[in-house]
């Protein structure tokens, strides 16, 4: 059975930075997409960013280029979420999510998600 758990969250002032682990198991992953989203309260699901099973290639998006980095740790099945400089928009539930299908050229578009595996988010709260 596949379990996505994330971690790390918490509170954090404005400026502060944050690592969010995701932790898969059940299976290696090391052969599929897993990528980063968040929620902020009143508002739609977001795409943060996510990772290839190729070679280390990460995507982030425009929001939050230059703050943020994603990497994995595949002997770990792990997904990580570096968070620097943050802002109060910040704010949101971070979601971890596997691609169900491994392999794939495509990676790096939210819709590949839909379908995969998701864990129960960890909080992230920026204070002013």
């Amino acid at each position: 059975q596949v379990q996505v758990v994330e971690s790390g969250g918490g509170l954090v002032q404005a400026g502060g930075s944050l690592r969010l682990s995701c932790a898969a198991s059940g299976r290696s992953f090391s052969s599929y997409a897993m990528g980063w989203f968040r929620q902020a309260p009143g508002k739609e699901r977001e795409f943060v960013g996510a990772a290839s099973w190729i070679g280390g290639d990460t995507y982030v998006s425009d929001s939050v280029k230059g703050r943020f980095t994603i990497s994995r740790d595949d002997a770990k099945n792990a997904l990580f979420l570096q968070m620097t400089n943050l802002k109060p928009e910040d704010t949101a539930v971070y979601y971890c999510a596997i691609r169900r299908n491994p392999y794939g050229s495509v990676w790096s578009r939210a819709s590949i998600y839909d379908d995969g595996y998701w864990g129960q988010g960890t909080q992230v709260t920026v204070s002013p």
